[in-house]
């Protein structure tokens, strides 16, 4: 199992199962970036019942505990069933310690819903994501699989862009007959997790996807007409730059109405540059150098993206690399008093450099001379 060669936990009764994506990644030949065991029975009592397991976090009403094995965190599920009391929201466990097959169809889609025997990695396959896998399918387990989650059509898409795979015809349907009447009481907690997982992975298909197939109406109820293009291509120009955990934004932005999420403040601070900007009348290098100079990247891209690319191009591959040198101990070296006039030089000395970014220190000291009639 890939990332698990180390793992050594006792199993005496045959009921330890690797679940999940991590039995996916391993048939896909991927590294899995979790690692998840489903117990037949009670996990916490199992954990707590293994030699030398040192337990991290106990969820008693999930049945769950996460455990660290050597230097992996590892999350243990007892096995459970599930109603969905209130669609888009999380479900209620209504019985811990069920069969392994009845805890493997609360699940997803069938490529998610392989188990692995931990002692003989036999393969249980009760819904046939083996033959999805090899079909290169992806499909849910029920009808009203995307009514109980809708933040399973995100994942869908996430899952079709990772492994180059397609939604069967019968899941497709579901989807589109889902988006033409959306429940909008929903976990947005949740939907913004599976936005930043699905974009974070920076994919022009996914974005295209998103948007043509009405995806992007779980977020907003504002219509968008067509995708943005090269938003990847700018982001892989830029990407030593940006923030890596920020790029679903940059993608997700586009939308502009993103009041149903609930976003950091370095989110809303990226968007709330990108608004102040976005109608401001850039004529000349000093005006877009004062507009994008205090701008996260990401509100620059976004302006290049939705306004005009040409003044987002220039200002972060030529204008922003110009600074001037000089500071308020320059001018107080000249004996001029700290007013409300050092900025207005500084300006000074910025137009003048933009126009000619050779201008040495010794320069800007006679330009800020000049300024003030020294």
């Amino acid at each position: 199992m890939l990332g698990m060669k180390n793992i050594n936990l006792e199993d005496k009764n045959n009921k330890l199962f690797y679940i999940g994506g991590v039995v996916r990644d391993e048939l896909l030949n991927k590294k899995s970036f979790d690692i998840d065991l489903t117990y037949v029975g009670n996990a916490i009592e199992f954990a707590k019942n293994c030699k030398g397991l040192h337990i991290k976090k106990i969820n008693e009403p999930f049945g769950t505990v996460r455990v660290l094995i050597g230097k992996e965190e590892v999350d243990i599920a007892s096995t459970r069933k599930e109603i969905y009391e209130r669609a888009g929201h999380l479900p209620t466990v209504t019985e811990i310690g069920c069969p392994l097959k009845d805890d493997v169809l609360r699940r997803d889609f069938t490529i998610n819903a392989m188990a692995k025997n931990y002692n003989t990695s036999e393969i249980i396959d009760y819904t046939g994501g083996l033959d999805d896998i090899k079909n290169k399918i992806i499909r849910v387990l029920h009808d009203k699989s995307f009514i109980e989650d809708p933040t399973r059509i995100i994942r869908a898409l996430k899952f079709a862009v990772r492994f180059n795979f397609t939604l069967d015809k019968h899941t497709e349907e579901l989807r589109d007959n889902y988006l033409k009447n959306i429940n909008y009481d929903m976990s947005y907690k949740r939907v913004k997790k599976e936005l930043i997982e699905t974009f974070n992975l920076n994919s022009q298909k996914a974005y295209d996807e998103f948007i043509d197939k009405n995806i992007y109406k779980l977020v907003t109820k504002n219509t968008i007409n067509k995708p943005v293009k090269n938003i990847e291509q700018i982001i892989n120009k830029y990407k030593s730059e940006i923030n890596n955990k920020n790029i679903w934004l940059i993608y997700v932005g586009t939308l502009e109405d993103l009041s149903n999420l609930e976003l950091t403040k370095e989110e809303q601070c990226i968007l709330k540059n990108y608004n102040y900007v976005k109608d401001k009348d850039l004529k000349t290098d000093f005006d877009i150098y004062k507009a994008f100079e205090n701008c996260p990247v990401e509100s620059v891209l976004l302006y290049g993206i939705l306004v005009n690319d040409t003044i987002s191009t220039k200002y972060l591959d030529l204008l922003k690399q110009i600074k001037i040198s000089i500071n308020g101990e320059s001018l107080k070296k000249l004996g001029i008093k700290p007013s409300e006039k050092y900025q207005e030089c500084f300006d000074f000395i910025l137009k003048e450099k933009l126009n000619n970014p050779q201008i040495s220190t010794q320069e800007e000291i006679k330009l800020a001379g000049l300024f003030f009639g020294l």
